[in-house]
């Protein structure tokens, strides 16, 4: 039975500063590295989804990433980083507080990583990685109760979230990384990288509030 719409949001906000509270910990660290392989993906099927394909994705321990991918639009394909891991935990946040489907999402998120990780994945850490974490989603979907699942859903779109905003000012504005995203989308549109990075931290934050309130405000 899912929780009343201001128990929920309180839950949320709680698990957003534990994260926070916790986030150079290695209780966080194994989340970290799955949302930079969100973040991956993402790009990789923004690119299917304008007529490209996925070549490879590699993970590093260092929570580092790559996503080669042919075809498909530049543009969209390099935004859809930064702007998918918000996606992806904006939509898990919803999902948690809005569904009964937790244990089915859990579930369905484990199975999807597991074929990412023998579709595409060719790193050595992230074949064991996408592997184990996908395990261990299908493994607290069958084998937990389903606040577990609830719980888990929760916390990964949280640090999705999170991590999201921190990765777009780590890479642009804190510091010049000249292999972001952000450059990328500098070199199409010769607009500058940080000024992408101002605009997709407004929508990631965006996003992030929109998907606080839906968890929130009662169905």
């Amino acid at each position: 039975m899912k929780r009343s719409p201001s128990s929920t949001a309180t839950l949320t906000l709680l698990t957003a500063v534990g994260v926070y509270l916790l986030w150079d910990t290695p209780v966080v660290y194994p989340l970290k590295i799955l949302v930079v392989f969100l973040h991956e993906i993402s790009h990789g099927l923004a690119a299917v989804a304008t007529g490209g394909s996925i070549d490879r994705i590699e993970l590093s321990a260092a929570q580092g990433g790559v996503c080669w991918t042919r075809g498909g639009s530049r543009f969209l394909t390099a935004s859809a980083g930064y702007l998918g891991s918000v996606a992806w935990g904006a939509l898990l946040l919803v999902a948690a507080a809005r569904t009964r489907l937790d244990r089915a999402l859990t579930a369905l998120l484990g199975l999807f990583l597991v074929a990412i990780t023998l579709l595409f994945v060719r790193s050595v850490f992230g074949f064991v990685y996408g592997l184990v974490a996908g395990a261990v989603l299908m493994a607290v979907a069958l084998k937990l109760p389903e606040s577990a699942s609830d719980a888990l859903l929760r916390l990964i779109g949280c640090v999705s979230c999170l991590y999201a905003v921190w990765d777009i000012a780590s890479d642009v504005l804190l510091r010049d990384v000249p292999g972001s995203d952000a450059h990328a989308i500098a070199a199409i549109t010769y607009v500058p990288a940080a000024l992408w990075g101002v605009v997709w931290i407004a929508i990631a934050l965006s996003v992030s509030a929109l998907a606080l309130f839906l968890t929130a405000r009662r169905a």
